[in-house]
Order: structure tokens, then sequence, then C-alpha cells
């Protein structure tokens, strides 16, 4: 399952206008837990098909990062439509980002 990477030109379209609950992980190139994050959330992905799964490159696009308050990476949100649901601060195992994914 491919994940999308987004950026803040696109982030309304992709994110709050999605029609549905959105994954969106912030993560950088250089960051370890990041690149082991994303085999996981791509897992994550095949089993919550009703979840749409983005990421922000936070050195490409450090204005949605500051948008959001993001401080850390990884860190991910759940949003659906504008609201933020969850907020999800470093790695996490498939088990944790599947449970966080029942709203």
């Amino acid at each position: 399952m491919e994940i999308r990477q987004i950026a803040g030109d696109n982030f309304q379209t992709e994110v709050t206008e999605a029609g549905r609950p959105v994954l969106l992980e912030f993560y950088a190139d250089w960051c370890g837990p990041c690149k082991a994050q994303l085999p996981v959330l791509k897992e994550a992905a095949e089993e919550a098909c009703d979840v749409k799964f983005v990421r922000v490159n936070v050195d490409q696009d450090p204005g949605l990062a500051e948008r959001f308050g993001v401080k850390q990476v990884p860190s991910m949100l759940i949003m659906n439509g504008e609201q933020i649901c969850r907020r999800i601060p470093g790695f996490q195992p498939l088990e944790a980002v599947l449970a966080y994914l029942e709203l």
C-alpha cells in the first residue's frame, strides 16, 4: 500500500476534504525511528482500509509541522476533516497504530 507524501499546497484536498479519517505522519529522511515507522504504517494501511494514510516531510514543509505544533518526529495526527481526533508522538508498533485508529 502506497502512503502518499503531501505538502501545504495539497493539504486541504488530501486531508481536510478526504471524506474519511486521515492518519497524517510527520517525518524526516534523517530520522531512524521514522524509517522504522514507514513499514508499520504500510501494514496498518493494508488493515485499515477506511483510513487514508499520508506523510509530510518536516524538512521540505516546515510550515505544516509548525501549524500543527509538531516538535518531534515521527509524530502522527488522526484527522477527520479539520478536526484533530488524536495526536500520537514517537514511533508506534502496529498494534498501537491500529488501536489509535479505532475512533
